[in-house]
């Protein structure tokens, strides 16, 4: 593993500004990561989301999105927190990837916009009636390439595909042997089928050396055989059996018996059972 701990820098002064408002932050003074993959579980404002964004700040990550860890104005909160914080890291991972699900719009909107740069220069050479037939051959090369670039960053024509399978494509292609990966919620997009396809690529991952942080609602997801699972509980992170996760009791309760839980969500007042 690449990256031991996270822990808070000593005599550092926090203030009330975000995300010292959330309980869990405040209180935070450090996570150790005992397994390949560490899950970060709790309800919506609990926190996770901008700790491992504080992460991804902390250890440089390269963000998959339409901007920097450095430039995005919505980890504003997040880079406050990781000047607070220090990560611990042991060695060198092949790559250090940050990657939230609706980044992938960004990231395809911001790689075709570079290759449709590359497009029309590749253009005007194979246009230029002056040109010489070495120069005209530059452009179709480029042209070439380009597409070639465009193909191995998503696998295929991010249009002729559906949302889940374009943010698939991306995440199969951003995964290196020996990795550091921060993904948040990437269960969003998927189907269930396809939230299975992504817990091989993570099994897969794992087992040629690369680290996962991931920030997840997904009972399928947190299923990762050995996993570290952190649970986000009013100003605690708690570790938590998978089997003890609240995320996966109301889902089966919810499985075993739909009508019970719908007759309760529509009665009067919710005054039966």
């Amino acid at each position: 593993m690449f990256l031991e701990a996270f822990r808070r820098k000593r005599d550092v002064r926090i203030d009330r500004a975000f995300p010292w408002t959330v309980p869990a932050l405040r209180k935070l003074n450090e996570l150790r990561f005992a397994a390949p993959v560490t899950f970060l579980m709790g309800e919506n404002g609990c926190g996770k989301s901008t700790l491992l964004e504080a992460i991804a700040v902390a250890v440089e990550a390269t963000a998959a999105g339409s901007a920097t860890v450095d430039d995005d104005p919505t980890l504003a909160g997040s880079r406050r927190m990781a000047s607070a914080f220090e990560a611990d890291e042991r060695g060198r991972p092949a790559a250090r990837v940050f990657f939230r699900a609706e980044d992938s719009f960004g990231f395809t909107k911001r790689v075709e916009a570079e290759m449709a740069e590359i497009d029309a220069q590749a253009d005007a050479m194979l246009l230029d009636e002056k040109a010489s037939p070495e120069r005209r051959q530059m452009g179709a090369n480029i042209t070439r390439s380009s597409k070639w670039s465009l193909a191995n960053m998503y696998g295929e024509d991010p249009h002729a595909r559906s949302h889940g399978e374009t943010f698939l494509g991306i995440v199969r292609a951003q995964l290196r042997t020996g990795g550091l990966y921060l993904f948040d919620e990437p269960e969003t997009p998927l189907s269930p089928t396809r939230v299975l396809t992504l817990l091989n690529l993570l099994i897969d991952a794992t087992e040629g050396g690369s680290q996962f942080v991931i920030a997840t609602h997904s009972p399928i997801l947190a299923a990762f055989p050995g996993a570290q699972i952190v649970v986000f509980e009013g100003d605690r992170l708690i570790e938590t059996a998978y089997d003890d996760l609240e995320h996966v009791r109301v889902t089966r309760d919810f499985l075993d018996a739909p009508k019970r839980y719908l007759h309760y969500l529509t009665a009067p007042q919710h005054g039966e059972a």
